[in-house]
């Protein structure tokens, strides 16, 4: 068996799954985010019928709405509409509504259809009789058709469930209901009635157990019905029960024309239109009697297999036919998919070369030879959609002609003028080798545009995103070039993921972070400058706080108190614990959460260090100020309680060490100044609980030091030792405090909060 359909995802909705789609509910009868944006610049809403839309270009089974949910409700405006029409005001419009919509109202309806037989007053009559006039002949029909109607919604409403597993279908066995409706098609001399009828007549055989009636009775019937909403939605039910019989090739040639006639119903026909091999196929195309029969099914066969294929084929049958617009947004947007991105480093860029042989230039003879025909419904698509494929094939002059001549015929519609301004700047960049202060003007109006303004204007459906990352990476590419690093930097900013975490290299390189320095403090900046500064994330503020972070950690406590006293409100965040105390266990909830009699803000710590260090230095009270020195540099490590110190944008966020980049890694889990400051605490220690206590510190910068060479640089794999069982040695400060200050309450204390030191002095 040959197959010629790509697979779609195979969904079942409900019964009707497995013959049709026809509207199952409100008694006129009853009928199956990922938003396709990454890589394109063009929106197929601006030239499309909204009810294409579910057909555009997408990676999930339906564009914009994942999965078709509208089967209880597709028609239910037009239904009520119709049937207020048909009431002319004799009903409140507001109970019209409820009785065809509301399942609490399908009580309310059995009552008035057995008070209308049985002339017996009941609850609904009663409550009814003071809001409508029951002797209304319109009114009785009304509800007598929405009574049977009710019978068959009983198997035909299904619950709007997605899922993989086929759903047994329901059946509709009283037979007597079937009866009565097709004699109240027979009888009634109303047009609207009859109609309706007609389509109930076909409904509920479709769902009984004499599917064939409904076929035979469509056949006797239909060059008595209008080919209306109600038709096109009665053909999709034979088309599911020739689909079920096997008669794969009418099934999917009926269904072609719902998909043509019927907009609201184009998903649903999309979908169920299967041939099941090629044969199939050819056998619907030839059953087509008119080319715009044919066309429609070349236009379901084009959205699942070959777009170009099927707009050539369309052409040559129908130039006029609104489903080659659709199909043509699918072409685009593949050929843009084809170019597509590097995710993981959106920054990376093809070269214009690669991405020209990424696409087809078959593609672009096709949309040319259309497009000069002038033959086409929509001119103006045909010109845009040129002009874009010529962009991306690097004829640059060529595609200002086409936008010129698309912008003389298009609608003067929002998205339209927005869609054509966002293709031309697109080229208008594209031309673009070189920033000097000539090229530049060719471009300010649009950056802003593109930057400022459509950001804070929220044009609906407009995909204008790509255009924008693009841009900045395709501009800060040419400032690369030029070896301007900050305009290159501004424009795109350098950034390195870890683990889904990011922070900004640029400014490990302290030239780069000088510079960029100057440039943000000068006053005097051209337009583009001012562009670039705009989109930028990082101020000057976030670069100077990262100056302070790093003069911390370098222990130069006066430099980074200058820096962070830069900061605006930065210096005054409180820290979450207190970055003097130094535990036993590394807790940092814990010690968030303790009570604390003094908050510290960052620039209170750093002032409260540069006291420390000062008394230090002057030999006083040398044993607590090394020890709350040791505490102070510990917290900010990564194995301390005051992370927030240094988790800012420049260095990066993240609970292990591996989210950072290299060189931020390295300064967070470094604790050899805090060793250093320890040491000169045990060297003035005059206690033996002193000294135990700094003995232990020792031990946890040990232990840090080997968590560093072992699991952060030397090896790259961090899981490959995790769990391996070797995560703690005899270190140093374990043996002493053994050896030496068993005898201590410190000691003691360790034995009780420390696991790792309990099970050393057990093993």
């Amino acid at each position: 068996m040959k197959r010629i359909f790509l697979s779609k995802l195979v969904v079942v909705f409900s019964a009707v799954l497995m013959f049709a789609y026809g509207v199952i509910y409100a008694c006129g009868g009853g009928d199956w985010f990922d938003n396709w944006y990454y890589n394109s610049n063009f929106t197929p809403e601006t030239f499309v019928d909204k009810s294409y839309s579910p057909l555009f270009l997408s990676g999930d089974v339906f564009y914009g709405i994942g999965f078709d949910k509208g089967h209880n409700s597709r028609f239910n405006d037009q239904i009520v509409s119709e049937w207020q029409s048909y009431l002319k005001g004799k009903m409140n419009p507001q109970y019209v509504k409820e009785f065809l919509l509301e399942n609490n109202r399908r009580i309310t309806v059995e009552e008035l259809y057995f008070f209308f037989k049985t002339k017996k007053e009941n609850e609904s009559s009663l409550g009814f009789a003071s809001k409508m006039n029951l002797k209304e002949a319109k009114i009785k029909e009304f509800i007598n058709f929405l009574y049977l109607a009710q019978q068959i919604e009983t198997v035909s409403i299904g619950e709007e469930n997605w899922g993989y597993d086929p759903v047994v279908s329901k059946e509709f066995t009283n037979s007597d209901v079937i009866e009565e409706i097709e004699n109240k098609y027979n009888r009634t001399k109303d047009s609207f009635l009859k109609n309706r009828y007609w389509f109930q007549t076909i409904k509920a055989n479709f769902y009984s157990d004499t599917k064939q009636r409904a076929i035979d009775f469509f056949h006797k019937t239909e060059g008595l019905i209008p080919k209306n909403t109600l038709y096109y939605r009665a053909i999709g039910y034979l088309a599911g029960i020739h689909h079920k019989q096997g008669n794969y090739a009418v099934s999917n040639y009926l269904y072609s024309q719902v998909f043509d006639k019927c907009p609201e119903m184009r998903v649903v026909a999309a979908y169920s239109f299967r041939p099941q091999e090629e044969s199939d196929w050819k056998q619907s195309l030839v059953m087509a009697k008119t080319n715009q029969e044919k066309a429609a099914l070349w236009a379901i066969r084009g959205y699942y297999n070959d777009e170009e294929e099927a707009i050539a084929k369309i052409f040559e049958l129908d130039p006029k036919s609104s489903h080659l617009d659709y199909l043509l947004t699918r072409l685009i947007n593949n050929q843009e998919n084809k170019i597509g991105g590097d995710r993981e480093n959106p920054s990376k860029e093809l070269s214009k070369k690669e991405q020209i042989s990424k696409l087809n230039p078959s593609v672009l003879e096709l949309v040319t030879k259309i497009n000069v025909s002038n033959a086409t419904a929509k001119p103006y698509l045909w010109n845009m959609a040129l002009g874009y494929l010529q962009t991306l094939h690097g004829e640059y002059a060529k595609a200002d002609q086409n936008y010129n001549q698309a912008e003389k015929d298009m609608p003067k519609t929002v998205l339209a003028s927005n869609q054509l301004r966002l293709l031309r700047f697109v080229n208008n960049l594209n031309k673009i080798s070189k920033i000097d202060e000539s090229s530049a003007q060719t471009i300010l109006k649009d950056l802003k545009w593109l930057y400022q303004e459509l950001p804070r204007t929220k044009i609906e459906n407009f995909r204008f995103d790509h255009a924008s990352n693009w841009s900045r990476h395709y501009l800060s590419s040419l400032f690369k070039a030029q070896n301007n690093a900050v305009m290159a930097e501004l424009f795109s900013q350098t950034t390195e993921y870890y683990a889904g975490n990011m922070g900004n290299s640029f400014y490990d390189n302290e030239k780069n972070l000088l510079d960029m320095k100057t440039f943000l403090s000068k006053s005097k900046k051209t337009e583009l400058e001012q562009i670039a500064e705009g989109i930028y994330n990082l101020k000057l503020k976030d670069i100077i706080n990262f100056q302070a972070v790093k003069a911390a950690f370098q222990n130069k406590i006066p430099e980074a108190i200058v820096f962070l006293k830069q900061t605006d409100a930065v210096q005054f965040q409180l820290l979450y614990g207190n970055p003097f105390n130094g535990n036993i266990k590394d807790c940092h909830d814990c010690e968030h959460l303790a009570f604390q009699k003094k908050k510290y803000s960052q620039i209170d710590f750093l002032n409260t260090i540069q006291l420390m260090q000062e008394k230090l230095a002057a030999n006083e009270d040398v044993y607590n100020n090394s020890l709350l020195l040791g505490n102070a540099f510990y917290n900010i490590s990564h194995f301390g309680n005051a992370r927030t110190f240094y988790e800012i944008s420049i260095v990066g966020y993240g609970s292990s060490p591996t989210y950072f980049r290299e060189s931020m890694k390295k300064m967070i889990v470094d604790c050899s100044v805090s060793k250093m400051y320890y040491q000169k605490a045990l060297l003035a220690a005059t206690t033996k609980e002193q000294k135990a206590k700094c003995s232990y510190l020792l031990a946890k910068c040990e232990r840090n030091d080997f968590y560093n060479e072992r699991y952060y640089f030397k090896n790259k794999d961090y899981w490959e030792f995790y769990g391996d069982k070797l995560n703690f040695l005899a270190w140093n400060g374990f043996k002493t405090l053994q050896k030496d200050y068993s005898d201590t309450k410190y000691y003691q204390d360790v034995i009780r909060e420390c696991g790792y030191f309990n099970t050393f002095i057990n093993q």
